[in-house]
């Protein structure tokens, strides 16, 4: 059976982050291990879905892409939430996302947003705006150092035209501009792995834009078994009318 949906990209952000929550890695680092959520917009998300409890998450956000112009940035708090980390379970408060990794081994789990996307490629992409290389830079070399599990929710809102890592040859140049860019492979987690994981279903990303509100949803098709598609359709019934991240 076959049923088309609409995810708007706060709809997008909170389904990811219920998928991440329950991917395997994930599961078994939180109970066993260590897990680090950077922060981030998703990831903002995936400190509920993980805690079970409502945050703030426009403080919970590590160089939020936003408008040029307006007033976004005035209506965003100035003290921010520390990131999450999580050892066996409980917060661990003695440590962060650029000390975290420090302590991790083979199997934990470091959680990181993405700003690009090739997604038949499995290749993400991450804005740098710091000169020392930002979160992902301080963190990369202890993730495939130690074989730490990166994992990267990234809604297909940021699927992109362009090759990544010709993009970011281009972006690195010592005449370029504006922020940096970083390719990274890691379990990248999108809508269509958060409807596999949750609910066993398949989906197929079909299109894409809309406004008055849709502006960066995305159209899925969803493929399945009736009790399957049930389920699917009942969850995204569930996360439809998530507010927008600045309410």
């Amino acid at each position: 059976m076959k049923k088309d949906v609409l995810l708007t990209v706060a709809e997008s952000k909170r389904l990811i982050a219920k998928g991440v929550a329950k991917f395997e890695p994930v599961v078994r680092a939180k109970k066993n291990g260590i897990v680090v959520v950077a922060t981030g917009t998703t990831n903002g998300y995936v400190y509920e879905e993980l805690m079970g409890e409502k945050i703030d998450k426009r403080r919970y956000t590590s160089g939020a892409v936003l408008p040029k112009k307006g007033d976004v940035r005035k209506r965003l708090p100035r003290e921010k939430l520390p990131a999450l980390v999580l050892r066996k379970g409980e917060v661990d408060r003695g440590l962060d996302r650029f000390t975290a990794p420090g302590e991790m081994g083979p199997g934990d789990v470091y959680i990181k947003g993405c700003n690009a996307l090739n997604y038949e490629k499995k290749v993400a992409g991450i804005l740098i705006g710091d000169r020392k290389g930002g979160t992902i830079g301080s963190v990369i070399g202890h993730v495939v150092g130690k074989r730490i599990i990166l994992v990267l929710p990234v809604g297909l809102e940021k699927e992109i035209a362009g090759d990544i890592l010709q993009n970011c040859r281009s972006i690195l140049s010592p005449d370029a501009q504006g922020p940096r860019m970083m390719p990274v492979w890691g379990e990248i987690i999108t809508e269509i792995e958060a409807l596999e994981i949750l609910c066993g279903i398949k989906a197929i990303h079909i299109a894409s834009g809309g406004v008055g509100g849709a502006e960066g949803a995305v159209w899925l098709l969803l493929q399945g078994e009736r009790k399957q598609l049930d389920k699917a359709l009942a969850l995204i019934d569930e996360i439809q009318g998530e507010p927008s991240w600045l309410e």
